[in-house]
């Protein structure tokens, strides 16, 4: 009985690890996110209002 080297990985193999490292990047970019939430950007304190007269604006077709 002679052994025969399978030079080429199952694709059960390939699969899972292509998921493993989906999953992988996937966790990682909600880690992001929540890092991203948790910092408090400044706001800020009064509220901005700015008047647009009429004559500026113009209507495109």
């Amino acid at each position: 009985m002679q052994f025969r080297k399978n030079t080429r990985p199952a694709l059960s193999n390939y699969f899972s690890r292509y998921i493993l490292k989906i999953g992988i990047v996937a966790i990682v970019i909600y880690g992001v996110f929540l890092l991203i939430d948790r910092i408090k950007f400044p706001s800020p304190n009064k509220i901005i209002e700015k008047q647009v007269p009429n004559e500026n604006i113009k209507i495109i077709k």
